[in-house]
C-alpha cells in the first residue's frame, strides 16, 4: 500500500489498493456467519462426543476463517484499512492448515481401525509426519504473510515485499504437496484394503454405529473436504506467484469461489459429518492401544484369523 494512503481520496483511489475493489459486505458477512457457526458447533460436538484434538484444530481453523473475513468486512468501508488487510491476509492464508490437520488425524484412525498391515506407513506416522509438515507449511506462511503485511503497509521496500511473497508461496506449495502425498497414500491404502479383504470382512469392520450407509456418507464428506482444501491450496499458488496486486488477486469472484467457498464447504462437511458421531473409533483411546504397530506374528494372525478362536474384544 502507498505510504501516505489511509482512506479513499481522489489521490488514493480504490484502484490503487492491493485488491483494487471494495470487498463485498454481504458475501464476507455470510462467510463470517458460516465459519462462526461451524466453530461453535465444533465445540458443542467435541464436548458431546469427548473428542479433543480433532475438535481443537478444526475449531481454530473455523474461528480463524471467521476472523479473517471480519478483516475483509473492515476493508469494505475502507479498502486502505491496514488493520483489516493484515488480519485477513494472515488468517485466511494459514487457517486452512488447521482443517487439514483434522483430516490427517482422521486418516490415522481409519488405518488403525481397518488394519495397519495394509498401509505403507505406520499409523502414528500419519499424525507425526503430515501434521509436522502441515506445521512447517503453517509457520512458513505466517512468516511470509507477516513480511508481506509489514512491507505492504509502508514499512518495507518492494524487495522485502517480494521476499515475503516468495516465502508465502513456498509455504502454500509445501502444504499442497503434503496434502497430495497424503491423498496418494490414502488411495493406495484403500486399494490394498479392498484387494485383500473380502466383502464380508469389510462389512464387519464398518466402524459407524449408524450403519454402512452412514459411514459411506461420512467418508464422502471427509473426502470432499480433503479435495476442496487441496483445490484452495492449488488456487493460492498462482494467485500469490503473480505478485502483489496481480490480476488474479484482484478478481474477488474467483477468490470467493476458489478460496472462500472451498474452505466453507470443507468446514461445513467436517462439522455435519463429525467423526465422533460417525466414526467413534477416532475418540477411543483403547482402540489406539489395541491397534498399535503389530509384530510379524500378530500381523499374520490378523491377515489370516483363526475362525475357531476369535479374538475377544
Amino acid at each position: 500500500m502507498a505510504d501516505d494512503c489511509t482512506k479513499i481520496t481522489p489521490l488514493c483511489p480504490v484502484e490503487d489498493t492491493v485488491y483494487g475493489y471494495y470487498p463485498s459486505l454481504a458475501a464476507n458477512a455470510i462467510f463470517v456467519a458460516l465459519f462462526a457457526i461451524c466453530a461453535v458447533a465444533q465445540i458443542v460436538l467435541g464436548i458431546k462426543y469427548r473428542l479433543r484434538l480433532y475438535t481443537i484444530v478444526v475449531f481454530i481453523g473455523c474461528a480463524g476463517e471467521a476472523v479473517g473475513y471480519v478483516g475483509r468486512i473492515m476493508m469494505h468501508s475502507n479498502p486502505w484499512n491496514s488493520t483489516g488487510f493484515i488480519i485477513q491476509i494472515l488468517l485466511l492464508i494459514v487457517s486452512p492448515s488447521f482443517l487439514a490437520a483434522g483430516l490427517y488425524l482422521t486418516v490415522k484412525h481409519l488405518v488403525l481401525h481397518f488394519g495397519p498391515q495394509y498401509s505403507r506407513l505406520r499409523p502414528r506416522l500419519y499424525t507425526w509426519l503430515f501434521i509436522t509438515c502441515d506445521a512447517i507449511g503453517f509457520v512458513t506462511q505466517m512468516v511470509g504473510g507477516g513480511i508481506q503485511a509489514s512491507a505492504s503497509d509502508g514499512r518495507g521496500s518492494s524487495k522485502t515485499l517480494d521476499v515475503g511473497n516468495s516465502v508465502m508461496i513456498t509455504g502454500i506449495a509445501f502444504q499442497a504437496a503434503t496434502m497430495a502425498v497424503c491423498g496418494i497414500l490414502a488411495v493406495d491404502y484403500t486399494q490394498r484394503l479392498y484387494r485383500r479383504q473380502s466383502k464380508e470382512e469389510q462389512s464387519q469392520r464398518v466402524p459407524s454405529l449408524k450403519g454402512p450407509r452412514a459411514f459411506t456418507f461420512y467418508m464422502c464428506c471427509t473426502t470432499t473436504a480433503f479435495v476442496t482444501i487441496l483445490i484452495r491450496c492449488i488456487y493460492r499458488i498462482p494467485e500469490m506467484a503473480g505478485g502483489w496486486g496481480n490480476e488474479l488477486m484482484r478478481n474477488e469472484a474467483e477468490f470467493m469461489i476458489l478460496d472462500g467457498c472451498m474452505i466453507a464447504v470443507a468446514a461445513i462437511l467436517m462439522t455435519v459429518a463429525f467423526p465422533g458421531a460417525y466414526f467413534p473409533s477416532i475418540s477411543n483411546r483403547a482402540s489406539n492401544r489395541l491397534h498399535e504397530p503389530m509384530n510379524e506374528t500378530e500381523e499374520a494372525l490378523h491377515l489370516h484369523p483363526i475362525q475357531a478362536h476369535p479374538r475377544s474384544t
